[in-house]
């Protein structure tokens, strides 16, 4: 059984709306400019992934991957990393297939249940000398980490991992995304996904047509687009088996999981209990903190980001503290 802890985070009293927790970062915050060095890996299916790297000599390197139609332009991406490196640590950064610098070769494209992705970007770092101590999956792929945790268990080559605002129950939130205020969020990512398939099927030819404008919502994304271009039977099979909640007692790597019991793209029904946890899982819930969210500060224009110190500090526990 995992461990559920309590979480020193405490939304300030103006921001305890979940949905200015998950709008207010996109719109404010500002991006740090970082220099980047790219590197493209070949796949063994005929595909690449790009790495962004940040690195610094002799340092513990960490993963990090981003959520859905997210990138290096997301609110939380070169701030989690810069933050990292501060603390001590080299950071790359994997853009999902299709999310690199231009669209991927093949068909197929990154999704909620792409572990092997992952297996064999860190299989061929590992190859290479290069392997990560931890890494971080945020939304999207924090749910993919996790299932990869889970598949790997005592095999897996990761000292840490850290999972933020994790979709544990794949089903569940895409259908909340049809509901409430929460369509709102349904419909930007929707828009965001059609325009990133149309983006890449002018160079390439879609295994079977398509009727965009047909598709009114992210389940029937999933079930005409996602599922069958990535060989799942539709969207009820690719949820069932991409799903995280039924990996989490397998995993045996050290891991901590951030989430918000009012994350708006959920239900907090969804959030798992500490028997369906491994002993290797630590579960910290907020009661407020929005999607990715979890921002401080006693007034707007000084605004503050909890992950930024929370995933550097209880990495620093796992990996830095622990080789001194």
């Amino acid at each position: 059984m995992g461990q559920q802890i309590h979480s020193s985070y405490q939304a300030p009293w103006w921001l305890k709306s979940p949905h200015l927790q998950t709008i207010l970062p996109t719109l404010l915050r500002k991006r740090p400019s970082l220099a980047w060095v790219w590197e493209r890996l070949e796949l063994k299916d005929g595909d690449f992934i790009d790495l962004a790297w940040y690195s610094r000599p002799q340092a513990p390197l960490v993963l990090m991957m981003h959520g859905l139609e997210g990138s290096l332009n997301s609110h939380y991406a070169a701030t989690l990393v810069q933050a990292l490196h501060t603390a001590g640590f080299a950071v790359v950064f994997m853009l999902l297939r299709g999310r690199g610098r231009e669209p991927n070769r093949l068909a197929k494209s990154y999704h909620s249940g792409a572990s092997a992705d992952l297996a064999e970007v860190l299989a061929q770092l590992q190859a290479r000398g290069q392997l990560p101590a931890a890494a971080v999956g945020i939304s999207l792929s924090a749910n993919l980490l996790l299932k990869y945790l889970g598949e790997t268990a005592a095999t897996s080559p990761l000292k840490a991992a850290v999972a933020i605002s994790a979709p544990f129950q794949l089903a569940v939130c895409a259908k909340k995304l049809e509901h409430g205020f929460a369509r709102i969020y349904g419909q930007y990512l929707l828009k965001q996904l059609k325009a990133s398939y149309r983006k890449k099927f002018k160079q390439l030819t879609a295994p079977t047509p398509v009727d965009l404008s047909a598709i009114q919502t992210i389940y029937e994304f999933d079930d005409q687009i996602t599922a069958p271009f990535n060989h799942f039977v539709n969207a009820t099979d690719y949820y069932q088996r991409s799903s995280s909640a039924q990996f989490l007692g397998k995993i045996q790597t050290p891991t901590l999981i951030l989430h918000a019991l009012d994350d708006p793209f959920m239900r907090p029904s969804i959030v798992p209990s500490p028997e369906q946890l491994s002993p290797s899982v630590s579960l910290e819930l907020t009661k407020h903190g929005g999607h990715v969210g979890f921002m401080t500060g006693r007034v707007p224009w000084k605004l503050g980001y909890w992950l930024d110190e929370r995933v550097p500090a209880w990495l620093k526990t796992q990996i830095l503290d622990s080789t001194r």
